[in-house]
């Protein structure tokens, strides 16, 4: 027979697997990360801004999922970092631009292997990844 409270296992919980497998991948990349000197948060940023060089704060806070209370300090150590550029927008000042820089754009070649690195890290069937990639991504439009 079911008890009332079952629904307040952790074990029945969607949001406890997600949380504990994101903190532990999330820790597989920090030694090839802090050899770029970075840590996640700036590198999933540069990773947006190698894609697409220039774009406004609030853009690339909807890419990331992240307010300008997390992107405004991540965006200064980036910046004081030389790896990009913050400049208010010439068409709207309110509007905050960020720009890689040269020395941003070495560093993509400097992060290339991360990935790979990574991946040998997780023991998880390609097929199951794929499946998982996708399911996360599904989930995502939900939230």
């Amino acid at each position: 027979m079911a008890d009332k409270y079952d629904s307040l296992k952790l074990e029945n919980q969607l949001c406890f697997p997600l949380y504990a497998c994101a903190k532990e991948v999330v820790k597989k990349y920090k030694p090839f990360l802090d050899e770029l000197d970075i840590t996640y948060t700036q590198y999933i940023a540069m990773m947006v801004m190698w894609e697409h060089t220039k774009m406004n704060v609030k853009e690339l806070g909807e890419y990331l999922f992240l307010d300008s209370g997390t992107l405004t300090p991540l965006l200064k150590t980036l910046e004081k970092k030389g790896l990009v550029t913050r400049a208010r927008s010439k068409e709207d000042e309110r509007n905050l631009v960020v720009s890689v820089t040269d020395e941003g754009m070495a560093l993509r070649d400097k992060a290339l292997e991360v990935p790979k690195k990574v991946a040998g890290c997780i023991q998880l069937e390609e097929a199951d990844a794929k499946e998982l990639y996708v399911l996360l991504h599904k989930l995502m439009k939900c939230v």
